[in-house]
């Protein structure tokens, strides 16, 4: 599943390439109720994740999509895997819009980041003591303290406003309903 969901994005960016703004207006996450500006659908709360902001973005996305994802899917397997990928997805949008709609200029949402972000919350999760070496400082930490001290940054930085254009909130909204999945799906009788 993480290799179809990689193919996919990889599809979506070059469709962007040849259809650019078009596809945008139509597929992009757009805040309800802005006027002059294209307008939301209810299906741009999956659509907006297979749409990047340039290759860099997609880059960064796929790669931590690969390198979480693969060890995820193993736990999960892959039907719940995509089940649980889509529904990060959807939170993430879920949380983008209630924020977006506060926002004085209403802009689009647009990457698989959401997905991930829950992806990420998993891995910590699953294989909370696992070594993680970071590029940037070089320091190897568990797993559980990456995805906690991330998340505390995505925050910050949200409630800061730093870093415009940056969906934070979407990066948190992803974490949280993925947690939310995960804690409901304990509770299920398999």
């Amino acid at each position: 599943m993480v290799r179809t969901l990689f193919f996919l994005n990889i599809a979506g960016f070059w469709c962007q390439l040849f259809y650019g703004d078009f596809l945008l207006t139509w597929f992009a996450l757009w805040p309800p109720g802005t006027e002059g500006y294209p307008q939301f659908m209810a299906w741009q709360v999956l659509t907006y994740s297979f749409m990047h902001g340039g290759i860099l973005h997609l880059a960064v996305n796929m790669l931590a999509l690969w390198m979480f994802g693969r060890d995820v899917e193993r736990v999960l397997g892959s039907r719940r895997f995509l089940y649980y990928y889509l529904a990060c997805v959807v939170s993430a949008a879920l949380l983008q819009l209630i924020v977006a709609v506060s926002s004085a200029t209403p802009y689009p949402t647009v990457g698989a980041s959401g997905g991930v972000f829950g992806v990420l919350l998993a891995y910590g999760l699953f294989f909370p003591h696992r070594r993680l070496l970071l590029l940037f400082p070089p320091i190897p930490m568990p797993a559980w303290l990456f995805v906690s001290l991330y998340a505390l940054l995505e925050l910050v930085l949200g409630v800061t406003g730093t870093q415009a254009g940056v969906a934070h909130f979407a990066h948190l909204g992803g974490m949280l309903g993925g947690y939310l999945v995960l804690q409901l799906g304990r509770r299920r009788p398999r």
